[in-house]
C-alpha cells in the first residue's frame, strides 16, 4: 500500500508504507526561504513576553551562519520570517536548530516536558518542525512579506500591521517601501492580503 504525504515544503513524498511521515526539503544554496514556527503549547506568550531573548537567539544565529533577514513578525505563539541564504549554502535546519536552542537557553525551565522528551532531554518549548517554502519569484517573494506583516491584523492583534511592535513593517515604512496606513482593517491592502492568505 503507497500513500502521499505531503511535506511541510508541500512537495508530495511517496512512501512504501503509511508509517512515519518522510519530510522532504527543497535545497537550493542560495535561496530565499519562508518560514512558520510554531511554539509547542499554543496557549503560551513565550515569544512575545521573551522577545529579547529571540531577538538575542536570532542575532548569534546570524553570526555564527550568516543570512538576510527579508521579513519578519513575532506574535505571542509563533513566528514567521522570509530570509535569503548566501550563495552555496542551504542549511536552513541548522539555523533553525541554533535560534530554537539559542531561544530556549535563555528561558527558565518551567515548561511542561513529556515522558519522551524527557527521554530526548529536550525541552518542551518549540514544536520540532517547521513550515518552509521556497520563494519561487519576486511575485511570490512579494506575497510571503505582504503575509508576514499583515499577520497581526488577520490574527486581531492589530488594527494595522504598523500596530504591532515585533514586525519588520516598520522597517519598510521607515525607508518608504510601505505607507504606516498599509494593512489596516478597512484598507484595500488589508483586503487583498487577507484574501491571498485564505487563499
Amino acid at each position: 500500500m503507497r500513500c502521499a504525504v505531503f511535506s511541510d515544503a508541500g512537495i508530495p513524498c511517496r512512501t512504501p508504507t503509511c508509517g512515519m511521515p518522510r519530510y522532504r526539503r527543497v535545497w537550493v544554496p542560495g535561496g530565499t526561504y519562508f518560514f512558520t514556527v510554531n511554539l509547542l503549547e499554543r496557549r503560551r506568550r513565550l515569544l512575545v513576553e521573551r522577545i529579547d531573548a529571540l531577538r538575542a537567539a536570532f542575532i548569534d544565529a546570524r553570526g555564527a551562519q550568516p543570512f538576510e533577514l527579508l521579513a519578519i513578525v513575532v506574535l505571542p505563539d509563533h513566528l514567521h520570517c522570509v530570509w535569503r541564504l548566501p550563495e552555496g549554502d542551504a542549511d536552513n535546519a541548522g539555523r533553525w536548530q541554533r535560534i530554537k536552542a539559542g531561544f530556549v537557553r535563555r528561558l527558565p525551565r518551567d515548561e511542561y516536558v513529556s515522558t519522551i522528551r524527557r527521554a530526548r532531554r529536550e525541552r518542551g518549548v518549540w514544536q520540532r518542525r517547521y513550515w518552509e517554502h521556497l520563494i519561487q519569484d519576486d511575485e511570490d517573494l512579494r506575497r510571503h512579506i505582504d503575509y508576514v506583516h499583515f499577520n497581526p491584523v488577520k490574527h486581531r492583534w492589530a488594527a494595522r500591521a504598523v500596530d504591532w511592535p515585533h514586525s519588520s513593517v516598520h522597517r519598510y515604512v521607515a525607508r518608504g517601501d510601505l505607507t504606516a496606513d498599509w494593512g489596516g482593517e478597512c484598507g484595500v491592502e488589508a483586503d487583498r492580503c487577507a484574501r491571498e492568505a485564505a487563499g
